[in-house]
């Protein structure tokens, strides 16, 4: 993983934990956030997929959360720690939706990306029980649907795209 994208996985592992939030306790929350992690990484790897487009991102910055705020109600007290919400990227959080929400799609995105970019993620592409029930709202379809509709199109098309590049190559 390329140490420009830190921000943006930071900040949008925070905001899917915020929105759907874990299940009660402190294993349940370290759990719910490994995978959030793991889906947002996965997401921002093919979003800026090389050092050029990561520099990219942080001349033009990725946008910030104020539509995904929206689209789920979220509601904001007095936060004064909210500058994390401008390094949301709202593709990544979509990214990362669709990529919880169908595990099968998580697996074949990780098939088509340098895994030395990613690492390993187990946890998200393939859940288990623990998975599931530390994180049920992070792993809802229904749930999720809102978010992961925003960019799920650009999604499939990209993957197809690299599906067929790397098909090609062989």
């Amino acid at each position: 993983m390329s140490a420009d994208l830190t921000p943006v996985i930071a900040a949008g592992t925070r905001w899917l934990l915020t929105a759907f939030p874990p299940a009660p306790g402190a294993f349940n929350r370290v759990l719910a956030e490994v995978q959030a992690r793991q889906a947002v990484t996965l997401a921002a790897t093919l979003r800026y997929p090389t050092p050029l487009d990561a520099q990219l991102l942080h001349l033009l910055g990725p946008g910030g959360s104020t539509r995904l705020d929206w689209l789920t109600s979220a509601e904001h007290g007095p936060d004064t720690d909210a500058d994390w919400r401008t390094w949301v990227d709202e593709t990544v959080v979509s990214w990362a939706a669709c990529l919880l929400a169908t595990p099968a799609l998580s697996v074949a995105a990780h098939h088509l990306v340098d895994r030395g970019q990613t690492g390993e993620l187990t946890r998200l592409t393939h859940p288990g029980d623990h998975e599931h029930g530390a994180a049920p709202l992070l792993r809802h379809p229904d749930l999720l649907e809102p978010v992961a509709a925003l960019h799920r199109a650009l999604l499939l098309d990209l993957l197809d795209l690299l599906d067929h590049e790397n098909a090609a190559l062989k």
